[in-house]
């Protein structure tokens, strides 16, 4: 659960953005720029995190009175070496951070912290990752949570669609720019798979809000609804101008978290009430046109 330090939104003096050329760092900054927030962009070009002098190049940026958006990392993560390098990078991070005194810092994590249930996963279901990507998010957690002064937000969104996403993951992104293509769509078994999907533009807007109430804590960011990968593959298909197929395949090994994924949002509901997620048949259209697919 947040808990909010400012009574009322206020808007911090800088925002610094670590990871703005990523997914989620470069849509948390075009929400910041459309809010009228001063914001500081610092991406791989400005300072890579694994250098020998990375902690210095990124304290050298940093003001007292800064808040920070911690959002680079090395994504996903696959094996043992990429978490090291992941270690490594927030080890950087960390200690530039600590270097200042920080009004405000939000970790963007994920929820792969978490096992797998067949009940709605909350911001209390306990850390259990079965994956590297889940074991480097939680262990940045503990990183941050143990040595970060400032107040701190820990921030694990699910599945996250959206245009420019670099990743081009399998789900909605994947499918979106097959069908655009005109080319077909492959799915795992039958797609049968259940997840939640959250719209990009969803992400950065919570990420805004969890700025201007200098917020605390832990907080999912999910829809709270899910969809099998079946029906997003035909929801796309139907919108799509051109003549797509879906294909099944089969499956080589079992299905990620038994094949449902499902969140409860109170927690979100009850932080900001007036904020609502965008349901998944809203979000892909607005990701078509964005594309201009």
């Amino acid at each position: 659960m947040l808990q909010h330090l400012a009574p009322a939104t206020v808007k911090p003096l800088r925002v610094v953005a670590i990871g703005a050329g990523g997914f989620v760092g470069a849509a948390v900054c075009r929400r910041l720029a459309d809010a009228g927030i001063k914001t500081l962009q610092v991406t791989r070009a400005d300072c890579d995190l694994l250098m020998p002098d990375a902690t210095e190049r990124i304290a050298s940026l940093l003001c007292d009175g800064d808040a920070i958006v911690a959002a680079s990392a090395i994504a996903p993560c696959k094996n043992i070496d990429m978490l090291i390098d992941n270690m490594r990078l927030t080890r950087t991070l960390v200690a530039a951070i600590g270097r200042v005194n920080a009004s405000h810092v939000v970790n963007i994590s994920s929820d792969a912290v978490y096992g797998d249930d067949q009940v709605p996963l909350t911001e209390s279901t306990p850390t259990a990752p079965a994956s590297f990507h889940g074991v480097m998010h939680l262990a940045r957690e503990i990183a941050f949570q143990s040595d970060i002064k400032a107040p701190l937000a820990i921030l694990r969104p699910t599945l996250i669609y959206g245009a420019d996403d670099p990743h081009n993951g399998y789900g909605p992104n994947r499918f979106q720019r097959l069908a655009a293509k005109g080319e077909d769509i492959t799915l795992f078994g039958t797609g049968e798979e259940r997840r939640d999907h959250v719209w990009i533009e969803d992400v950065a807007e919570i990420i805004l809000r969890v700025l201007l109430r200098r917020s605390t804590g832990v907080l999912n960011i999910a829809s709270g609804a899910v969809h099998s990968f079946r029906a997003i593959a035909d929801f796309i298909v139907s919108a799509s101008s051109h003549k797509v197929a879906i294909k099944d395949m089969p499956r080589s090994g079992p299905m990620p978290h038994n094949g449902y994924r499902p969140f409860d949002v109170a927690a979100t509901r009850a932080a900001f009430p007036d904020f609502h997620y965008t349901q998944l048949a809203d979000g892909l259209k607005k990701v078509q046109r964005a594309e201009g697919s």
